[in-house]
């Protein structure tokens, strides 16, 4: 009886260039950077604006993984990075903690530097 089993393998292939992400890669884990071609919704009301300075974040998957740390963290409704300052804006129903925030980013694995508005 034959026993070896065959195993499909499913590849995606993204461009950096359609998220603006840097094809550089910090961990070896994403190496091309991220991108989602879905379209998007429209903005629920945005109570609270505010903008971090992070650490060690070099890649798409750097940004990927800061992304979805402070998305889970209740009212944040958009995350924006750039990558290149290490700038994080969040945009959120209500004013953000910055304990919460700095948990988030810690999860993800780099360093909040501070709050840079107020």
């Amino acid at each position: 009886m034959n026993t070896a089993q065959t195993m499909s393998k499913t590849t995606a292939t993204i461009d950096p260039s359609a998220a603006g992400a840097t094809a550089s890669s910090c961990c070896g884990s994403c190496g091309t950077g991220t991108g989602t071609g879905a379209a998007a919704a429209p903005a629920p009301a945005v109570a609270g604006r505010a903008v971090f300075q992070v650490q060690g974040m070099t890649c798409g998957h750097c940004v990927s993984s800061v992304t979805a740390e402070l998305k889970k963290i209740d009212g944040v409704t958009d995350v924006a990075v750039d990558l290149a300052t290490g700038r994080v804006t969040v945009e959120a129903t209500a004013p953000l903690a910055d304990e919460a925030v700095a948990a988030a980013i810690d999860e993800a694995g780099y360093d909040l530097v501070g709050r840079l508005d107020g």
